[in-house]
């Protein structure tokens, strides 16, 4: 019985950088065709994001054919990066753990470099299928991802933002909301549920795909960032704080894995499986 359905997509080709929004997408073993095969690093090999680096959110990387990008972003002229052979890796220092990626080249760094003010490399993610394996508290045999924070793709629903922007209203700083769903940077957006519905799904279908739920979503202050000024509130963290805390995480959002493959549109309806 269909309970809901796909209101958006939403693939974010570089880590960090501002997402477009699909109205299909492919789903492969370690999330949507083409979402965070990108990532940049520091000169220690860490992974550099909007947890230190705001400006990020203002840069696009839109995907082009073959699976390069045209970067552009306020004050930079465009630039087109193609796909960089894999015959080196250097080795991407994400929060939880390390996988190797293929670096971009000099004219990307340059950019990037540039574009914020500090040194930094573009690293593509040459071989999702085995570069790096999913979190074996949550995983089965084989199962990966790819630059994603952790998970192959988040899930939120309308129901459950609307329902926070209400709990924002209500507190002490009304003025910061309502915020819009792209403070939480979703792949998949479901409408038509009740609020906070998807914290009890154990596996859900959405078109020809099917997905387990792994886990909550545990927020960070990226959320508190505005997608299109790159400055920061107190919000939603603040409220998530006196609503939404679980096992010490501020939770917005679900992670999923999936389980069958296949294409999902804007439309589709999703199903709850057991």
């Amino acid at each position: 019985m269909s309970i809901s359905v796909l209101r958006s997509i939403h693939v974010y080709p570089l880590k960090a950088a501002r997402g477009h929004a699909a109205r299909q997408a492919v789903v492969e073993p370690w999330g949507l065709a083409g979402d965070r095969r990108w990532v940049l690093i520091d000169e220690t090999g860490k992974v550099i994001t909007q947890r230190s680096h705001p400006r990020i959110a203002l840069a696009a990387a839109e995907p082009q054919p073959g699976g390069g990008l045209l970067l552009s972003g306020p004050g930079c002229e465009p630039l087109a990066v193609a796909v960089p052979e894999p015959i080196g890796t250097t080795t991407v220092e994400m929060p939880r753990d390390k996988v190797e990626g293929v670096p971009a080249d000099a004219a990307a760094h340059a950019w990037f470099s540039e574009y914020l003010g500090v040194n930094v490399r573009l690293m593509h993610l040459d071989d999702p299928a085995t570069r790096r394996p999913l979190d074996p508290e949550y995983a089965r045999p084989g199962e990966t991802v790819s630059f994603a924070d952790a998970y192959p793709l988040l899930l939120t629903t309308v129901a459950s933002l609307d329902a926070l922007n209400s709990l924002i209203a209500r507190g002490d700083r009304p003025g910061e909301g309502p915020l819009p769903m792209n403070r939480f940077r979703p792949n998949v957006v479901v409408d038509g549920t009740e609020a906070w519905a998807e914290d009890a799904w154990p596996r859900i279908a959405i078109g020809e795909a099917a997905f387990r739920i792994a886990k909550p979503c545990g927020r960070c202050v990226v959320t508190t960032t505005d997608q299109d000024t790159a400055e920061r509130g107190g919000e939603p963290l603040r409220t998530l704080g006196r609503h939404r805390r679980f096992g010490g995480k501020l939770v917005f959002g679900q992670n999923l894995v999936p389980e069958s493959l296949g294409t999902v549109r804007v439309g589709d309806p999703v199903r709850i499986l057991k």
